[in-house]
């Protein structure tokens, strides 16, 4: 699947003031239910921080990027609309424009905010 760089991310989604915490990352146009979103980019974290992105793998492997696109203002819910598969990002049901991209924080997939 072709990944999204920063720039091209932009023209699907956008960051605005979230009603959930702070800024959120929002849907710029319709996004279909499986999609892929965009990669968790950034560079290799060694301790926890602020955007920092924790993936655990199926051999136990954990693996932390400190986030440098706009998915770092992506928010918690408990019901989310999109989920990690690794570091990339799929939706999992149809998100409407203007509708707030989240996902579950847990304890294999955590984000400071």
């Amino acid at each position: 699947m072709p990944r999204r760089v920063n720039g091209k991310l932009s023209s699907i989604v956008y960051v605005a003031p979230s009603p959930i915490h702070g800024r959120g990352l929002f849907a710029r146009q319709p996004i279909h239910k499986g999609s892929y979103i965009a990669t968790y980019e950034g560079p290799k974290a060694k301790r926890n921080g602020k955007y920092v992105l924790w993936v655990h793998d199926d051999e136990g492997v954990v693996e932390g990027r400190r986030g440098m696109t706009l998915l770092r203002y992506l928010n918690h819910a408990e019901r989310p609309n999109a989920e990690f598969d690794g570091f990339d990002l799929y939706a999992m049901k149809n998100i409407r424009p203007g509708e707030e991209i989240t996902f579950n924080y847990s304890p294999n997939e955590a984000i400071e905010q």
